[in-house]
């Protein structure tokens, strides 16, 4: 019986140790980095940089975002169903229709805490 797990636990040391050499394989042939002002300075097109590139978003910008990645989910869903749509029948029908009304009620709370509107 101990012999059958000899195979997994090699295994189990091969990769715990890859990650960790792969890496310092990396470190021993990659060129060595030496800072310079204009190497660390951002690029903008060969132009000289007017402000700090790390500059703040507002919390509008987040909200499409999330807006974008539930719609984009949405049809992620309806694709299958719409594919399957005779095998599932009227239950299918209902499951989308529920479906749809949840992510209407998400828009419609958005919409009216004015999260769509740009400034």
């Amino acid at each position: 019986m101990r012999d059958l797990y000899g195979p997994v636990l090699i295994f189990f040391a091969v990769a715990a140790v890859f990650p960790f050499a792969t890496l310092w394989v990396a470190k021993l042939v990659r060129p060595k980095f030496t800072p310079t002002p204009e190497k660390v300075m951002p690029y903008e097109c060969g132009i000289t940089p007017e402000s700090d590139a790390r500059g703040r978003y507002t919390v509008r910008f987040y909200i499409i975002a999330i807006l974008f990645v539930i719609f984009d989910v949405e049809t992620i869903f309806l694709f299958p169903w719409a594919i399957r749509y005779k095998a599932l029948g009227w239950f299918g029908v209902a499951e989308m229709v529920v479906f749809l009304a949840i992510l209407v009620v998400g828009y419609v709370w958005a919409y009216k805490k004015g999260a769509l509107e740009w400034v």
